[in-house]
Parts: structure tokens; sequence; C-alpha cells
């Protein structure tokens, strides 16, 4: 089993250069804290949030993915290149419909060259 690696605040990083590592692996969480039960909600995938990952042929985001808990909800996967070989932060808008009473999003990124990096959880509560 791949190691997952999770954020940490960079703030309390001395470091740049662990910084940057850290940041642009990194998926962030995009949403309302809210969503109404039966409709179609949006949730945006950010990597990084300060620092820009590669797009090269041998280093790049491979796949995003959202989970709710431990259940899948979506999977995007990228090849090399897509981004057009620039720094820039890969990016995907993900659109479910939320069950339940909460949803505890987080998600998960694969990079060709650093491994599996988790989000921090995002509770939504869920309405009627």
């Amino acid at each position: 089993m791949p190691k997952i690696n999770k954020y940490v605040d960079i703030d309390t990083v001395e470091r740049e250069a662990k910084k940057d590592l850290i940041d642009r692996h990194s998926p962030f969480i995009h949403c309302e804290d809210t969503a109404k039960a039966g409709e179609m909600f949006a949730i945006t995938v950010k990597m990084g949030n300060e620092y820009t990952h590669p797009d090269d042929f041998d280093h790049y985001i491979a796949n995003m993915s959202l989970f709710n808990g431990e259940q899948l909800l979506a999977r995007a996967d990228f090849t090399p290149g897509a981004l057009g070989n620039v720094k820039s932060h890969a990016t995907v808008t993900f659109h479910i419909v939320p069950t339940g009473k909460k949803l505890k999003l987080t998600a998960q990124a694969y990079c060709t060259k650093h491994g599996v990096w988790e989000s921090t959880e995002k509770e939504v509560t869920v309405t009627e």
C-alpha cells in the first residue's frame, strides 16, 4: 500500500523548499459549507494553494479523487502535458448529488514523482 502524504499548514514549516513541496502536492477542496439533498452540488479540487505543480512528462499529477469518508465519489485522470507542460494548478470540478445529513469530503492526488497526497477533511451539511 502506498504511503499517503497529508497536508500540514505550511505556516508552521520553516524551510521554503519544504513549504513548496507540501503545498504544490496537496489537493485543496473548494465548495459551499451546505448542500441541498437531491440537488447537484459542485466541488472543486485544486492542486496547490500558493505553489504550482509541474506538468512534465516524467513529473505530473496523474489523477485526483474525491471521497466521502471511505466512499469514492469521483476521479479525474490526467495525461502528461495536458496542462501545456507548464507549472500550474491542476483543477477539476466534480458534480455530485448529496445524500444523508453530512458529507465528509477528502481529496487525494497522485504525483508521478512524489506519490499520493491527501487534503484535510471538509465537512458539508446536507439540508432537505
